[in-house]
């Protein structure tokens, strides 16, 4: 199992001398994901798209990028509205201008974080692999899928079931009615027909 603060720590330090501003950042982040309304969007969900970042980094322009998108990409996330994705993305921009970060490429960390809300086609390759390693859950076992969708559910708690499943369902077809949903080569290949069984077995049950 790999270690987020540890990354964290090498990651941000490449940019940085000031661990006292590093140290800050790792406890916000660490913060925001482990308050006790995320069951599944947590520290752990980072973890999951961290380790396929690593597992991949042959495949990616600039590992630090898409790195930072990981820990920040859901460092904002409240079910009841739509604008996570943009609020993420803009604490993101700042933290990283902080921490010494390229400006350039400061605003493509914002940028990849923002195609998180749609998921839709990009034509930049980390992008990519960023949206890749978000879904990848789609596409494991069905016992990680089942647990999962659980998990999503916990989130969701505030809604009644016949307004959760209406909006599930809209989620799950939207899914489905994608040509692909995995944006890379690998991921297609690998998970593709698991995530579309994992998905229908969801709608199915619902």
């Amino acid at each position: 199992m790999i270690n987020l603060k540890t990354i964290w720590n090498k990651l941000a330090s490449r940019y940085t001398d000031n661990i006292d501003l590093v140290d800050k950042l790792w406890n916000e982040i660490e913060k925001q994901y482990s308050k006790g309304k995320r069951h599944y969007h947590n520290l752990e969900h980072l973890e999951y798209m961290m380790e396929k970042a690593i597992k991949h980094k042959d495949s990616l322009n600039d590992l630090d990028t898409v790195m930072f998108a990981i820990f920040y990409h859901d460092i904002v996330y409240d079910t009841t509205r739509h604008d996570n994705e943009k609020k993420s993305a803009d604490l993101a921009h700042d933290r990283l201008v902080k921490l010494g970060f390229p400006a350039d490429k400061a605003v493509k960390c914002q940028g990849q974080i923002m195609a998180t809300k749609e998921h839709k086609e990009s034509e930049d390759n980390d992008t990519s692999y960023l949206l890749d390693f978000d879904l990848a859950i789609l596409g494991d076992t069905p016992e990680c899928y089942r647990n999962y969708a659980e998990m999503i559910r916990a989130e969701y708690s505030i809604y009644p079931n016949f307004l959760y499943k209406k909006g599930r369902q809209k989620v799950l077809q939207h899914i489905l009615s994608q040509k692909r949903i995995f944006k890379t080569q690998a991921f297609y290949d690998h998970y593709e027909h698991q995530a579309r069984a994992n998905v229908r077995s969801e709608l199915e049950g619902l």
